[in-house]
């Protein structure tokens, strides 16, 4: 796996900022190899304060919005319109304010789409392989950005449950610690598919589980963040407190 890069700012908001240029700077730089750039987004208070940097940074127009898929890390499985959903946050932050495709957004399903949690991620799977063809089971994402919780969880993979140990693309998660208990999530497979995998992380309450991510040795069963890395890259985009513990030397 890749040794992550560690990347520093001084606060949550210069972080979402230097977020948001690099991922604009990364998908023109997909569209110009491939014509068309995959990336996977994150909810939580640092993942929707970047997307929401995202319209604003600098080249945003230099990007062909109508040639980006996009994609989802995990998703509370609720309601469509329920503020819970980490595409609500998105839309209201990012989607909205740019003149993406509506048909290269992908959504992962809610509980007016399917009645289990196990069939949603069954269908979000069979999506993520049309997209990627022969090469799947799952597109190569050019960027997949992952919001960090303080156990050390990344997407809806919390340390010791059974998600952590999937094979298949997606997982439904029917005991999260963290509500709603139920939840689709890409599995590791999938993440480490992708060309650059970004962690961002805010605050002081993320330091310890940081560090461990950056550690050599860690298991990521143990802390599911050491376990997400990038074929090509893997960047670790911390405030100064969240790199209070050592994880930005």
């Amino acid at each position: 796996m890749t040794v992550p890069e560690i990347r520093v700012s001084s606060d949550a908001s210069a972080v979402a900022a230097s977020v948001a240029e690099a991922l604009v700077e990364r998908i023109v730089a997909a569209q110009r190899s491939r014509g068309i750039a995959h990336v996977v987004l994150t909810g939580g208070g640092i993942g929707t304060q970047t997307l929401a940097a995202v319209p604003t940074a600098p080249g945003c127009d230099d990007v062909d919005w109508g040639a980006v898929e996009v994609w989802w890390g995990d998703e509370r499985f609720v309601a469509r319109s329920d503020p819970e959903r980490n595409e609500t946050g998105a839309r209201d932050a990012f989607l909205d304010r740019l003149p993406l495709d509506p048909a290269r957004v992908h959504p992962m399903p809610s509980t007016e789409d399917f009645a289990s949690a196990d069939e949603a991620a069954s269908a979000y799977a069979g999506l993520l392989s049309k997209a990627a063809g022969p090469a799947g089971p799952v597109p190569a994402f050019d960027v997949l950005m992952l919001g960090v919780g303080p156990e050390g969880h990344v997407a809806s993979l919390f340390p010791g449950l059974p998600g952590v140990h999937e094979a298949a693309p997606v997982v439904a998660v029917v005991d999260s610690p963290k509500p709603p208990p139920t939840r689709i999530s890409l599995t590791f497979p999938s993440i480490r598919a992708a060309r650059e995998v970004w962690l961002i992380a805010s605050g002081e309450g993320k330091a310890a589980a940081m560090a461990a991510a950056a550690a050599p040795g860690t298991s990521p069963f143990d802390v599911p963040a050491a376990g997400a890395r990038g074929q090509d890259r893997t960047v670790f985009w911390l405030d100064e407190a969240a790199a209070s513990q050592g994880s930005g030397s």
